[in-house]
C-alpha cells in the first residue's frame, strides 16, 4: 500500500473496576504495532469516575506513522464483515472526514477483529478537499486495496 490517506488513527477503550487492566490492554494491543520487549507501542492512561465513583481507566493509543497506520488497517483486513464494513462507510465517515468504527473487545482479546462493542477506532482520512464525499472516497480506495491485499 504505496499511500495512506489516514492521517491517523485513535484507539480508545475503558477499563471498567470489573475488567482486568492487563487483560484490556491485551485487547487494545490486538490493533497495536508491536513495539519491543523494552519499548512497547505507548498506551496513555486516564483514570477516571463512573456515575456511582466506581474507576474507570481510559486507554487510548494515537498512531500517527504511516507504516504503523497501515498495521491497524491490516487488522481491520481480518474482518468477516469487510465488504459491509465498506458498504457503510457513508454512515462511517462524519463531516469532519473521520471514519468511526467500533471494535468487539472481548474478540479482541481472543486475537480477532469483529466489529461490536468496547473499543472505538477513529482515524482521520486525508480529504482535499475537507469533504465527507471525498473522505468517503479516500477510505473507500485505501480499504479496497486491503481487501485485494488479502
Amino acid at each position: 500500500m504505496p499511500q495512506i490517506p489516514l492521517h491517523y488513527v485513535d484507539l480508545r477503550t475503558f477499563c471498567y473496576a470489573t475488567e482486568d487492566e492487563k487483560r484490556v490492554e491485551e485487547a487494545l494491543r490486538t490493533f497495536l504495532p508491536d513495539g519491543d520487549d523494552d519499548d512497547p507501542f505507548e498506551i496513555e492512561r486516564t483514570e477516571s469516575e463512573g456515575h456511582y465513583g466506581d474507576r474507570i481507566l481510559v486507554l487510548s493509543a494515537r498512531v500517527e506513522n504511516a507504516d504503523d497506520v497501515r498495521h491497524v488497517l491490516s487488522r481491520l483486513a481480518d474482518l468477516e464483515t469487510f465488504d459491509d464494513l465498506i458498504a457503510e462507510l457513508d454512515e462511517r465517515v462524519t463531516e469532519n472526514t473521520e471514519l468511526f468504527l467500533r471494535l468487539d473487545k472481548q474478540a479482541a482479546f481472543a486475537g480477532d477483529v469483529r466489529l461490536g462493542d468496547g473499543i472505538t477506532f477513529r482515524g482521520k482520512v486525508e480529504a482535499y478537499p475537507a469533504k465527507k464525499e471525498k473522505a468517503v472516497e479516500n477510505a473507500e480506495d485505501v480499504l479496497e486495496r486491503l481487501r485485494e491485499q488479502g
